[in-house]
């Protein structure tokens, strides 16, 4: 008999049968597994202070610069750079203005941005609802 401990045990598992046996095994174990089709997310919302940007816009009518900050937790560099990229996708409306010397940001949710917004929890709920079926 050629090999070591390894070519021995082969020539037994082949002798007795047992080479077979969890080669179906390990085809069984490995088998393509059905995964439910689920929608694509909105990537721009996705992110975690992006969705609480919108979030939080959905439910105010306008919100300000340290508003946001305070309610999300993050720093003045994180928010300015995720409400750039929500006002390029035109998500969001920005107006910088002065109160006296004092100068203010604000925000606002688009028509755009809200119905972006829609789609996302329509789509999580679908992710939510499939998984449950699971």
């Amino acid at each position: 008999m050629r090999g070591g401990t390894v070519g021995r045990a082969l020539a037994s598992h082949r002798k007795h049968g047992k080479i077979e046996t969890r080669v179906r095994e390990h085809a069984r174990e490995h088998a393509p597994v059905h995964t439910p089709e689920l929608p694509e997310l909105d990537r721009l919302i996705h992110e975690r202070i992006r969705l609480g940007i919108v979030s939080a816009l959905a439910t105010n009518d306008s919100l300000s610069f340290n508003d946001l900050k305070r309610v999300l937790k993050t720093t003045d560099g994180n928010l300015s750079v995720h409400a750039r990229k929500l006002e390029e996708a035109e998500y969001i409306s920005c107006v910088k203005f002065f109160e006296g010397r004092v100068p203010r940001t604000e925000y606002r949710l688009t028509a755009k941005g809200r119905a972006a917004l829609a789609e996302y929890l329509d789509q999580m709920e679908e992710w939510i609802r499939v998984t449950r079926e699971s």
